[in-house]
């Protein structure tokens, strides 16, 4: 297989775990990054002695991570730490309900006792739906590609004998009446980009995944596991080329396919290329010159797009008693602040906020006596909601900190370092259509078969990874659709 040779486009967590299983099969791998430093949104920012993260935070499913490193011979607790969370998350309200979000069962049980003592035997019941769920939606049909519309009519049955056509929102409802309880159990699809109103029940599993496998952070932040990862793919013979932009890629068919692939260094002919960089950006302009490409990006724009964020990173030079490593502060509204996120064309006056603390969980993240910060707000994407950020920003920052002081007192006067990402950073800098932060929304009509596939139709050599195409956003949807998609590799080149 050495005469094989691979590129592997962005280098996100489903980009770095599809190149690390390619190397491990023995095709030639190279990986371009157009960034200075490997993870995509997982990328990491230093100052002042702070670390930041600067995407994913919330770690689950550990099992999918080892996995990628057992297909290289190895071990993932060779190459970083990971660290058990707890809570998972601290829930707080504007009425002053707080509930932590633990996986104990005796704890999590008198946590919604506290709150809704009715709503007990409801929540077991929701509880053993989302293990049914998990084993059918994540167990079995996560690493399934979907290639045919035969493959979507076959889980048929299953999907309706699970009610996937109800919303994660209006499932929960069925189990428990507390607004505070069905919001606990809902909030999640935000996680992956997705409403609660309008997002699948499938999405339900993540409750049993996480109740199942924990929450985690590695020791060092997320960075380090995207630097394990790395070491990794360099271990298994991988090369890693970063400040690498692709700029575009020519198809030439001559008896065997060819994808030429152009950086700002040369052009290099490559056998297939696997693309982790955003599903539009590599259809509209990576393969611009191919009419099935054009055709799939018209297709796309036609599409719904996850919700845009605005994130703020920061640090402080005193830390906060009593913090927890995630916490989601509710606003006033639940399902008018989602449409206003979701359908608005603006940004509403009032915000739900998710609040990373990772500090509390690894202290060297800052210097001595400082805590380390990121908070972010979930807004319109671009496409609805044309702002120019770079005015507005600064605003909406300072009002999500004046916000944020009613929990951390005196926030403002402490920070000594601060930056903020917002939706026009996630356009321009990770090509993001619309600057969504989570690709297509992960409705029941744009999963599965209806989702981008893993291996293009139309473009022989061409397949997908990450949180456009199956199974979807989420470090373990997009790591796994690494594990689909090199499997159909696999197969289809006899390795």
């Amino acid at each position: 297989m050495a005469d094989r040779q691979a590129a592997v486009i962005g280098s996100g967590f489903g980009g770095l775990a599809a190149a690390c299983r390619l190397a491990a099969l023995g095709v030639k791998t190279t990986l371009f990054e157009a960034r200075d430093k490997p993870g995509g949104r997982a990328y990491v920012y230093t100052d002042q002695g702070f670390t930041f993260d600067a995407g994913p935070t919330v770690i689950t499913a550990p099992e999918c991570l080892q996995e990628v490193f057992t297909a290289g011979g190895k071990r993932l607790s060779d190459y970083v730490q990971l660290l058990p969370v707890s809570p998972f998350y601290r829930l707080v309200w504007p009425d002053g309900v707080q509930f932590d979000y633990v996986g104990d069962v005796t704890a999590l049980e008198e946590q919604i006792r506290k709150i809704s003592p009715r709503d007990l035997d409801g929540y077991r019941r929701f509880y053993d739906y989302t293990k049914r769920v998990y084993a059918k939606g994540y167990e079995e049909l996560g690493a399934t590609p979907f290639l045919r519309f035969w493959d979507m009519v076959k889980i048929a049955p299953h999907l309706a004998w699970l009610r996937a056509d109800r919303s994660v929102y209006h499932t929960v409802s069925q189990f428990v009446k507390s607004k505070h309880l069905r919001q606990a159990f809902s909030f999640h699809t935000l996680l992956v980009g997705g409403n609660p109103y309008t997002t699948s029940s499938i999405y339900t599993l993540i409750h049993y995944l996480e109740r199942k496998g924990g929450v985690w952070f590695p020791r060092g932040g997320t960075g380090a596991l995207v630097r394990a990862f790395c070491k990794l793919f360099t271990d298994l013979g991988g090369e890693l080329r970063l400040n690498e932009p692709v700029l575009h890629i020519d198809v030439k068919q001559n008896g065997t396919t060819k994808h030429l692939v152009t950086t700002n260094a040369g052009t290099k002919a490559f056998d297939l290329v696997v693309s982790n960089a955003d599903v539009h950006h590599t259809y509209h302009r990576l393969y611009a010159t191919s009419p099935d490409a054009v055709r799939m990006a018209s297709r796309l724009e036609r599409m719904e797009w996850s919700m845009s964020l605005m994130v703020l990173y920061f640090g402080t030079n005193v830390r906060y008693p009593d913090l927890a490593h995630h916490t989601i502060l509710f606003g006033p509204r639940y399902k008018g602040l989602l449409d206003n996120i979701f359908r608005g064309n603006r940004v509403a006056d009032d915000f739900s906020l998710y609040l990373h603390a990772p500090t509390v969980t690894d202290p060297s993240l800052a210097p001595p006596g400082g805590e380390a910060f990121y908070v972010l707000s979930p807004v319109p994407h671009l496409g609805r909601a044309n702002i120019d950020w770079a005015e507005f920003g600064p605003v909406y920052a300072d009002r999500i900190l004046a916000a944020l002081e009613q929990h951390l007192p005196g926030l403002r006067a402490n920070i000594v370092t601060q930056r903020m990402f917002t939706p026009a950073d996630f356009r321009d800098v990770l090509n993001a259509y619309h600057g969504s932060a989570f690709s297509l929304a992960p409705r029941l009509t744009q999963s599965a078969y209806f989702r981008p596939h893993n291996r293009d139709a139309g473009i022989p050599g061409l397949y997908l990874v990450g949180a456009g195409t199956h199974p979807g956003a989420g470090v373990p949807g997009v790591v796994n659709s690494a594990k689909t998609t090199i499997e159909l590799i696999r197969r289809e080149l006899g390795l």
